[in-house]
């Protein structure tokens, strides 16, 4: 069952229509497709007999899980971003990006489409590789760029479970004990080795951010704590700007499990739908809470907003948040489980099996990821500033780069075939640049706010709220 799929979707053309598999593919490739046993066969093999099957998503719970993945709390440090540069200037920021982030993720469609086997970004980077001659090299490069990218967003919500925790309990105890709570719900929440199970979850955390987002809109609207000013436009230094814009980069960043998410498609086919989904949920979302949440928080709006409102309301707010905060990490965690559990039964029984080796690799698998993440939120200091530097070098190329590269990989030696392969070869250098300028800029504003903040001590009892 490897290709049920590949020669119904390719590339677009100019005319809109969609190329073969076959048409501008690399004489290597057409060879390893011929092959009975090639490496490009689907990732989950063939599912006929299979005691647990993966390819059980429709494009609808697809893309709940979708949104599940990238609308986290992080959407309430959006209103300061507004306050930082400007009304104008971020809701540009927002639309824009976020048009861009739609066609990137296309673009990840389309490469996944005509390479069925790639499961993760490890899998890309083999391919992309492969013809200079160093698959494994791309291969390992991309794959833990992920891998750490991913615990490194687990860490994150581990940390923010803890800050909720601390504001809801007025720091009833040790932080590193909240820290453990997280981390063992974490954990029971990520053993479904399906992301149908998981997709369950998924309404419960998208209701969840809804409700933690109507709620500090209408308290900061009837608190008013910005009385009522507002800046279109506002001069700021370079490095506040642009660290700023990279809120609304991560707001976007859920491209990196993109290929994972497809795997586990009845109809992979189907995925524009369920890319539209989220890309239509998540922008109108982002653009609905930051605009009404700066425009009554004004110029000194908190990040995240839940600061500017009173202590009951961050309380309120905080708790109905709580789904969205555990299985926003969740998904994350459950992907990065996923290459692992790929990579070492790909092309074995044990995938389909409940059997204790099967069962039991997954929750080793899962609860070892969960404690580095665990242990690297509590063990570095000023996390926050650091995860910005990750965002800054792994985000900026798997929501945006990395996808020019794709597109130009795909349409090898068709870049100047018509004037809408000259329209889209330009647009996807643009894409690149936009990747190259992210990933520069943002480690520069990263390093500079990680010289500028003071120290903090590893696993401390401190509140953090």
């Amino acid at each position: 069952m490897s290709h049920q799929y590949t020669d119904q979707y390719a590339d677009p053309v100019e005319d809109g229509q969609f190329r073969g598999r076959g048409d501008g593919m690399r004489k290597e490739e057409k060879a390893h497709l011929e092959q009975p046993n090639s490496e490009y066969e689907d990732p989950f093999g063939s599912e006929e007999f299979a005691e647990v099957k993966y390819r059980t998503l429709t494009w609808w719970q697809c893309g709940m899980i979708m949104i599940a993945e990238t609308i986290s709390l992080g959407i309430l440090s959006l209103p300061q971003t507004v306050a930082t540069i400007g009304m104008i200037g971020a809701v540009i920021l927002i639309v824009g990006l976020g048009a861009l982030a739609t066609y990137t993720g296309y673009v990840i469609g389309q490469f996944k489409l005509r390479y069925p086997h790639v499961h993760s970004m490890a899998d890309a980077g083999e391919v992309l590789f492969a013809p200079l001659g160093i698959p494994r090299f791309g291969r390992e490069f991309l794959g833990t760029a992920q891998l750490l990218f991913l615990i490194f967003i687990m860490g994150s919500h581990i940390l923010t479970f803890t800050v909720m925790m601390n504001t809801l309990t007025n720091h009833g105890t040790c932080s590193i004990v909240f820290g453990v709570v997280g981390l063992v719900v974490s954990f029971i929440c990520a053993l479904p080795r399906t992301l149908r199970k998981v997709s369950w979850f998924s309404f419960a955390s998208f209701a969840s951010i809804l409700a933690a987002v109507f709620v500090t809109m209408i308290a900061i609207g009837i608190q008013r704590p910005g009385h009522g000013v507002v800046e279109a436009t506002r001069h700021t230094s370079l490095a506040n700007g642009f660290l700023a814009t990279t809120n609304i980069v991560f707001a976007y960043a859920g491209h990196v499990a993109f290929f994972g998410f497809i795997s586990e498609m009845r109809k992979p086919t189907e995925y524009p739908k369920t890319l539209y989904l989220l890309q239509g949920t998540d922008t109108t979302l982002y653009l609905v809470a930051a605009v009404v949440i700066y425009y009554y928080g004004g110029p000194d709006v908190k990040s995240p907003a839940l600061g500017s409102t009173s202590s009951v309301t961050a309380k309120v707010a905080y708790g109905l948040a709580i789904p969205t905060i555990v299985i926003a990490g969740v998904i994350n965690g459950h992907v990065a489980a996923k290459y692992i559990y790929v990579r070492a039964f790909r092309g074995s029984d044990h995938m389909h099996k409940r059997s204790f080796l099967s069962v039991g690799t997954w929750v080793l698998i899962t609860l070892i990821l969960w404690v580095i993440a665990w242990v690297i939120a509590e063990a570095i200091p000023v996390f926050s500033n650091l995860l910005g530097l990750i965002v800054a070098l792994f985000a900026s190329w798997f929501t945006y780069g990395l996808s020019g590269i794709f597109w130009l990989f795909l349409n090898w030696g068709n870049y100047t075939r018509s004037a809408g392969k000259i329209f889209l070869t330009c647009l996807n250098l643009f894409v690149f640049a936009v990747g190259a300028v992210l990933c520069g800029m943002g480690l520069w504003t990263s390093g500079v706010a990680i010289h500028n903040n003071a120290s903090k001590s590893s696993f401390s009892c401190n509140a953090n709220q």
